[in-house]
């Protein structure tokens, strides 16, 4: 993601952060602008992956959750979503570093997890933001289905994915960061492009 062949003219803002639940489309649209933009991509799973190299369930309980407590992940939708949300908020600072870090080394970059918080961010500024959010139940389970069709129908999953999803909209649009419709896909990448730049999409 480092290569700058056919990539467009450097963007405004230092830090994209692409948000939003599981099975939304994030990865995809981050994946693509990065390469629109010949900047890198980050994905918040590896901080996680990172720190639970680093730490002990006792150092970060929230982070270590699903390893110390994988039944957990099976319980009622809105518990796991809860969890989800306590988990991006113990992640918050760890995130909040490698944000400030682009934003003072000035180096371009794609955030892209299911663990992240909406920014704080201001029209023209260094830090950008747009979170993804499908409320569709039906919709979602297909998009697990194309993706992981060994797993068949994952209905639990795609419950989670919806009532996470709301909680990270509210937050998003409570911090006035855009909140966008991930269908239809063809166009995402240039509405979430738009959104980013302060434009309505």
């Amino acid at each position: 993601m480092n290569g700058t062949e056919g990539a467009e003219a450097a963007p405004g803002w230092r830090v994209l952060v692409v948000g939003g639940a599981s099975g939304m489309g994030k990865t995809g649209v981050a994946r693509t602008l990065a390469r629109r933009y010949g900047v890198p991509l980050v994905e918040v799973d590896d901080i996680v992956e990172a720190l639970l190299a680093v730490t002990l369930p006792e150092h970060l309980p929230e982070v270590h959750h699903w390893r110390v407590h994988p039944e957990a992940a099976h319980g009622a939708p809105a518990s796991v979503a809860a969890q989800q949300l306590a988990i991006a908020e113990a992640l918050a600072p760890a995130v909040g570093a490698v944000v400030a870090n682009h934003v003072e080394t000035g180096t371009p970059v794609v955030l892209e997890g299911d663990y992240l918080l909406p920014p704080v961010t201001a029209p023209g500024g260094p830090v950008r933001a747009v979170f993804l959010h499908e409320d569709d139940e039906e919709r979602v389970t297909a998009n697990y289905l194309d993706r992981e069709p060994e797993a068949g129908p994952q209905r639990h999953r795609a419950r989670v994915s919806v009532l996470y999803g709301r909680l990270l909209a509210a937050r998003a649009r409570a911090a006035g960061v855009p909140v966008l419709a991930p269908r239809p896909w063809g166009d995402l990448a240039d509405r979430a492009a738009v959104a980013a730049d302060g434009r309505i999409p």
